[in-house]
C-alpha cells in the first residue's frame, strides 16, 4: 500500500482542482441571491478560476523543472487550500472572484507537476496504471462537479462548495510531505525566461477575456476585438522570444514532434467538445426540465463514472495497444458522444442526452490517460515539466475557451428562434442561456406563459443541437489529424532523438 501513496497524494489535488472547475455551475444562482452578484460578476466566479489556470500553467511547469517538482506541487497545495476556505467565506462578488483567481494560480501548481511526479516515481507497469488512475481523477471530477455542487449548496450553503476542499487540501500536503519523493532541481535553475512567462500570460488571458466577453459583447465589440488583438500580438512576441531564448519556458522544437502534438492536439478537442456545452446541459436541465441541482448531476453522473473506470483500465490497456490507435479511436467516441446529444426536442427530458454524455465518458476515459501518457514520454526527461504544463495548458484552454464559445453559439441560435416572437430578442436570448428561463416566464401575462415556455424550450435546444454538432465534427476531424500524426511517430522520434542517454525518448509504439 506504500507505494501507491505517492499517487494517493496526487489525485487527492487533482481531484480537488478538477471539480472546482464545474462545482460552481449549480450553485451559481444561489451566490447571485446571496451576494447580490450580477450575470457579468457570476461569470468571472467561473471563468476568473479557468483564466488563471491556464496563464499560469506553462510558467509553472518549466518553474517546477528548474526548482523540483515535489516542491512546486506542495506550493500549489497549499495556495489552493487557503484561498478555497476564504472563497467560502467571501463577502462580496469581488471577494469571491479575486479568490477563484487566486484559486486558479494555486491549481496550476498542482496540475503543471501532478504528471511529472507520477513519471519520476513509477515505472513499467505500474507507471501505466498510476497514470491511468491519475486519468480516471482528473476525466471523472469534472463531470463529477455538477453533482457534488448540487448535493452541497443543497444541503449546507454555497459556501460548502469551497470548505470542503480545506481537509482535502491539509490531508494532501501532509501526504506529499511524507510519500512523495523529492526531485532534484534541473541544472538550469538560475535562468528564468521572465519575459516569456509574462507574454505566455497575457496570451493566454487576453484570450480567455475576449472569449468570455463575447457572448455577452458581441465578437464585433470594441472590448473583445481589443483582448484578441492583445492576444494575438503577444502570442507572436512569445513565439519570437522563445526562437530567440536560449532558455524557453517552451522549448518549439517539441512541437515537432509528432506524439507531442497529437496528444496537445487531442485533450484540446476532447475538453472543448466534452465538456464545453456540458454547462449548457446543466443550465437547460435545470432551467427548462425543471430538474433541481442534484437531478441534473445525477443526469451527469454516467458520463462521470464511465469515464473514470475506462481511465483506470486504460492504463493497462496502453501496454497492449498502441497510442496510435487508442487515441483516435478515444477521440472517435466522444464524437458519437457528441453527435448522440443532437436531435433534442422541445418536449426531450434529461433522459435524451444520457447516452451521449455516456459515450463521451468512454472516449474522455481514454483520452486522459492515452495523452497525457503520450505527452510526458515523447519528449527528453529534462522537458517533462513543460511539456507537463503544455499538456494541462491545452487542456484548461480547451475547456474555458469551449465554454465561451458554445455560449456564443447557443445565445445567437436562441436569438434566430425567438426573433418575431420577442421584443428584445439578443437580451432574452442572453438571459435564457444565462438560466433565466423561470424569470423570464414569471414576467410574461399568466395566459401566455405556456406558449413562452415552449417557445424557450424550442429556441434553447436548437442552441444545444448547434454545439453538439460542432463538437462532434470538430473531434472527428481531430480524431482523423492524431491518427495520421502517429503514424509518423516512430520515424520522429528516431530523427529527434537527443545522443544524451539521460534524455532518450521513449518511442510511443514500444
Amino acid at each position: 500500500m506504500r507505494k501507491w501513496a505517492p499517487l494517493l497524494a496526487v489525485c487527492m489535488g487533482t481531484f480537488m482542482l478538477v471539480v472546482d472547475e464545474t462545482i460552481t455551475l449549480v450553485a451559481l444562482p444561489e451566490i447571485s441571491t446571496s451576494l447580490h452578484a450580477s450575470l457579468d460578476a457570476l461569470a468571472w466566479v467561473v471563468d476568473g478560476y479557468a483564466l488563471a489556470l491556464a496563464a499560469a500553467l506553462l510558467a509553472v511547469g518549466t518553474l517546477a523543472d528548474r526548482w523540483g517538482q515535489r516542491r512546486v506541487y506542495l506550493a500549489g497545495l497549499a495556495l489552493f487550500t487557503v484561498s478555497s476556505l476564504v472563497c467560502g467565506l467571501s463577502a462580496t462578488p469581488a471577494l469571491l472572484i479575486t479568490m477563484r483567481v487566486v484559486q486558479g494560480a494555486g491549481a496550476a501548481g498542482i496540475y503543471a507537476t501532478s504528471i511529472s511526479l507520477l513519471r519520476n516515481t513509477y515505472s513499467g507497469r505500474e507507471r501505466a496504471t498510476a497514470l491511468g488512475v491519475w486519468g480516471a481523477v482528473a476525466s471523472g471530477g469534472a463531470a463529477l462537479g455538477p453533482l457534488a455542487g448540487g448535493i452541497l449548496t443543497q444541503a449546507f450553503g454555497w459556501g460548502w462548495i469551497f470548505f470542503v476542499n480545506v481537509p482535502v487540501g491539509v490531508a494532501a500536503i501532509v501526504l506529499t510531505a511524507r510519500a512523495v519523493p523529492a526531485s532534484r532541481p534541473g541544472s538550469e535553475r538560475a535562468r528564468l525566461d521572465v519575459a516569456g512567462m509574462l507574454l505566455f500570460a497575457l496570451f493566454a488571458s487576453s484570450l480567455l477575456y475576449g472569449t468570455v466577453r463575447a457572448p455577452a459583447a458581441g465578437w464585433s465589440g470594441t472590448g473583445t476585438l481589443a483582448a484578441l488583438l492583445v492576444s494575438a500580438l503577444a502570442l507572436i512576441a512569445f513565439v519570437l522570444r522563445q526562437r530567440a531564448s536560449d532558455h524557453p519556458i517552451l522549448d518549439l522544437a517539441l512541437l515537432r514532434r509528432p506524439a507531442f502534438t497529437a496528444a496537445l492536439i487531442a485533450i484540446f478537442v476532447g475538453m472543448f467538445t466534452a465538456y464545453g456545452f456540458m454547462a449548457y446541459t446543466s443550465i437547460w436541465l435545470q432551467s427548462l426540465t425543471g430538474l433541481s441541482p442534484l437531478q441534473a448531476g445525477l443526469v451527469i453522473l454516467p458520463s462521470a463514472v464511465a469515464s473514470m473506470a475506462v481511465s483506470v483500465m486504460a492504463g493497462h490497456w496502453l501496454r497492449r495497444f498502441l497510442p496510435r490507435y487508442s487515441l483516435p479511436v478515444a477521440l472517435l467516441l466522444v464524437a458519437a458522444g457528441a453527435l448522440a446529444q443532437t436531435g433534442l426536442t422541445p418536449a426531450s427530458t434529461g433522459s435524451r442526452v444520457i447516452a451521449g454524455l455516456l459515450i463521451s465518458g468512454l472516449g474522455m476515459g481514454m483520452v486522459f490517460p492515452a495523452a497525457s501518457s503520450l505527452a510526458v514520454e515523447s519528449v527528453p526527461h529534462r522537458r517533462a515539466g513543460m511539456a507537463a504544463g503544455a499538456f494541462t495548458t491545452f487542456q484548461q484552454l480547451g475547456y474555458a475557451i469551449g465554454v465561451a464559445i458554445f455560449a456564443t453559439v447557443v445565445a445567437a441560435m436562441a436569438k434566430t428562434g425567438l426573433t418575431g416572437h420577442v421584443t428584445d430578442p439578443r437580451a432574452t436570448a442572453q438571459q435564457l442561456t444565462s438560466g433565466g428561463a423561470h424569470a423570464i416566464t414569471t414576467q410574461a401575462p399568466a395566459a401566455a406563459r405556456s406558449a413562452l415556455e415552449h417557445l424557450l424550450r424550442t429556441a434553447f435546444v436548437h442552441g444545444l443541437n448547434a454545439v453538439a454538432l460542432i463538437g462532434a465534427i470538430l473531434a472527428l476531424a481531430a480524431a482523423v489529424i492524431t491518427a495520421l500524426a502517429l503514424r509518423r511517430e516512430t520515424t520522429a522520434t528516431q530523427s529527434h532523438a537527443e545522443p544524451d542517454t539521460a534524455d532518450t525518448v521513449t518511442p510511443v509504439n514500444s
